[in-house]
C-alpha cells in the first residue's frame, strides 16, 4: 500500500471574501503542483467562520466549487475543506473532497456550534463521509465535531480521522488535547487543520494545526503563524501498530440513530 502525503494549510482568512481568498490560495497552492495527494484547507476558507449565510453563502455548485475543481485538476491533488453553502432553502456549513478528475463528496457539518448559534443559521448533516485516497480511507469532520466522540468513532472504516476547523484561540488547550485523544481512541492518523488571525467578529485563532500519528505523536511542531507543510502517513506502520495493539476488538457495541 502507497504512503499518503498529506499536505496542511494553516492561513489567514479574508472575512466574507471569497473571490479574495481564492486569489490568496491560488498563489499559495501553486508551487504544491505534483508534489501532494491531499490539500487540507481550514473550515469556511472563502468566508471564515461566518454566521450571516444569507449575504455570505454561495450555492452548492457557486465559483468555489469551480474554483477547487479547476485547483485538483491543476494541483493533480484531492483539495478539501468546508464552505459556507446554500442548497435549496438551507445553508450548509459543507466540507467538499474534490478529486483531480472533477468529482467530488461532501460532508455537511453534524454538530453546529451552538455557542455562536450556527444552528439558528445553518442545518446540520446527518450522514458521515468516508472517501478512499490511493486505498487509504479517510474520514472528514468539520470544527465542533471533534468535541463528539461518537460521531468520531472508527467503526472499522478508516486510517485518517481529518478535522478542518476555525478553532478559537482561547479553546486551544482543547483542540490540541481532542485530537490526541481521537487519535490514540481511535488508533488511527489524524488531521487537524485551523486557521489563523482575527476573524471579523474579533475573534483571534493562533492555528495549532496538527498532523498526528496513530500513537497521538505529533509529525510537525506545532506554529501560531502561517504555513503549508506536507506530511508522510505511512500504511505499513499503522497496519503494524492495529495488529500489535488490537485495541479496537474491546470496543463496546452499540448503533447511533439519528
Amino acid at each position: 500500500m502507497p504512503e499518503l502525503r498529506v499536505t496542511l494549510v494553516q492561513t489567514e482568512l479574508a472575512w466574507q471574501d471569497s473571490a479574495a481568498n481564492r486569489r490568496m490560495l491560488d498563489e499559495k497552492l501553486r508551487p504544491l503542483a505534483g508534489t501532494t495527494d491531499l490539500i487540507v484547507l481550514p473550515e469556511m476558507f472563502t468566508t471564515g467562520f461566518t454566521m450571516a449565510p444569507e449575504q455570505a453563502a454561495e450555492d452548492a455548485n457557486g465559483p468555489s466549487i469551480d474554483w477547487l475543481r479547476e485547483t485538483a485538476r491543476t494541483l493533480n491533488a484531492v483539495v478539501t475543506g468546508s464552505i459556507a453553502t446554500r442548497d435549496g432553502e438551507y445553508f450548509y456549513n459543507r466540507l467538499t473532497w474534490m478529486r483531480s478528475d472533477g468529482t467530488s463528496d461532501s460532508y455537511d457539518k453534524r454538530h453546529l456550534f451552538r455557542m455562536a448559534r450556527e444552528q439558528e443559521h445553518y442545518a446540520a448533516g446527518t450522514k458521515r463521509l468516508i472517501v478512499d485516497l490511493n486505498g487509504w480511507r479517510i474520514c472528514p469532520m468539520v470544527c465542533y465535531d471533534l468535541r463528539f466522540p461518537v460521531w468520531s468513532r472508527n467503526r472499522g472504516d478508516y486510517e485518517v480521522l481529518l478535522y478542518v476547523a476555525n478553532w478559537p484561540a482561547r479553546r486551544r488547550y482543547a483542540w490540541q488535547t481532542l485530537l490526541k485523544a481521537r487519535a490514540i481512541e481511535n488508533l488511527s492518523y489524524c488531521i487537524g487543520v485551523n486557521r489563523v488571525g482575527t476573524d471579523g467578529g474579533g475573534v483571534g485563532h493562533t492555528g495549532d494545526s496538527m498532523a498526528l500519528d496513530f500513537l497521538g505523536m505529533p509529525m510537525l511542531p506545532e506554529s501560531e503563524q502561517a504555513y503549508i507543510a506536507t506530511v508522510t502517513l505511512s500504511r505499513a506502520a499503522i497496519d503494524e501498530h492495529r495488529a500489535r495493539f488490537p485495541a479496537h476488538l474491546d470496543a463496546d457495541e452499540f448503533e447511533l440513530t439519528i
